[in-house]
């Protein structure tokens, strides 16, 4: 397990991270409609150097938020180690909402507002 965070530095971070990730996918989306054109005029050549380009913008995506300490679960999906689970964060999201268990991943993602955490809830109390 590496670093925990409590939710004020989950959030935090979080700010960062879709800072970090909002120009990222509006280049990859821009990226992604060329590459569609170009395979469907046959431009291989093209295609390829696009592809290549998608992987190391993804790649330094993942970089970048791993260096603040994120763990990269899939594209534009985020989880922070909580301790009894995880923090989760999926863009275009604007706020860190969501947490889930280890074993349980993105699709038992449940509310923070549903936590029986007492320290989420007075967080979320203090952030009104």
């Amino acid at each position: 397990m590496g670093r925990v965070f409590n939710i004020e530095e989950a959030r935090k971070l979080t700010r960062e991270v879709r800072n970090i990730t909002a120009p990222v996918t509006h280049l990859a989306e821009s990226m992604a409609k060329e590459l569609q054109e170009a395979e469907l005029q046959g431009q291989l050549a093209l295609a390829e150097d696009l592809k290549e380009r998608l992987k190391i913008l993804v790649e330094s995506w993942t970089e970048s938020v791993e260096q603040l300490g994120g763990e990269v679960k899939g594209l534009w999906l985020v989880d922070f180690e909580a301790g009894h689970g995880y923090w989760c964060w999926s863009w275009p999201e604007v706020e860190l909402e969501f947490w889930h268990t280890h074993e349980g991943g993105f699709k038992s993602r449940k509310p923070l507002k549903d936590r029986k955490d007492s320290s989420v809830a007075s967080d979320q109390d203090n952030q009104s």
